[in-house]
């Protein structure tokens, strides 16, 4: 990450996470506890391969939908590309609509084929060749982040139905882990 420095933000397999060192090839970032919890960080090994993106710039054309690096949860591969269908859980699937948008590892998708707790996207060539996608197989743990409007429209239905607030977050202070990127 040539133009990337200490306290830039950085995103590995779609987590927002901040540069707190760097040198050449290598950067690293603090990791807490939560977001070892909601990612599959915390089963990466050294060597393996990670999508790695920088945030987009506000001045530069919008193509895509909004990811934000705020990972929710880790789904399952039910079955791999082209096909690539992702299971997350009955629980969740309210914040999915057939050609809604979806991230998985970062890359951000639109969704189709939903079920009781598992959706579909088509990942193109392009995508598998240049993504952690196209490796991807069965059983594999991929991060998930739902469209950040569905979570906002979730809060406000649920905060003006007076069930009370859904994902608030909660605080965690613990121990924090590292995460060390290094440039092939």
């Amino acid at each position: 990450m040539v133009d990337s420095s200490v306290g830039a933000s950085l995103a590995v397999n779609g987590c927002c996470l901040t540069v707190v060192q760097l040198g050449t090839g290598w950067w690293e970032a603090d990791v807490s506890e939560e977001t070892f919890a909601r990612t599959n960080l915390g089963t990466l090994s050294a060597g393996d391969p990670v999508n790695l993106e920088r945030p987009m710039s506000a001045d530069g054309r919008f193509s895509g939908h909004i990811v934000l690096g705020h990972v929710d949860m880790v789904g399952e591969v039910v079955a791999p590309a082209p096909a690539l269908r992702v299971r997350i859980g009955s629980e969740h699937m309210h914040l999915l609509v057939e050609k809604g948008s979806i991230t998985v590892d970062g890359v951000s998708l639109t969704a189709f084929g939903l079920d009781h707790d598992s959706f579909e996207v088509a990942v193109i060539p392009h995508t598998a060749s240049v993504t952690t996608l196209g490796a991807r197989r069965r059983g594999d743990k991929v991060n998930i982040e739902m469209d950040v409007l569905a979570k906002h429209v979730e809060r406000l239905l649920a905060s003006r139905s007076g069930r009370g607030a859904s994902g608030v977050a909660k605080s965690s202070r613990g121990a924090l882990g590292k995460f060390i990127g290094r440039r092939r």
